[in-house]
């Protein structure tokens, strides 16, 4: 088992020295509060990427010019 590059006898350290120094009753709300953080950016980072993906889709169809309406009518009253 390996995460971000630490196995587990280095997180089993990390573990005990955590506990030493906040506590039994401390930890599980940094715990929480680590995982809250994760989450976030985690979904902070998806919605970055999907309105990048969006914007990058927009910019690769061509745009459409839809003729003015008025200024053919404008035109048509001109020629009258």
């Amino acid at each position: 088992m390996n995460i971000f590059g630490i196995g587990l006898p280095e997180m089993a350290v990390i573990l005990v020295v955590a506990l030493l120094i906040f506590g039994p009753k401390k930890l599980p709300e940094i715990g929480r509060s680590l995982g809250k953080a994760l989450k976030g950016f985690q979904e902070a980072s998806k919605e970055f990427e999907n309105e990048f993906k969006r914007e990058a889709q927009q910019l690769e169809e061509p745009s459409k010019i839809k003729p003015d309406s008025h200024s053919t009518v404008a035109a048509r009253s001109k020629e009258e």
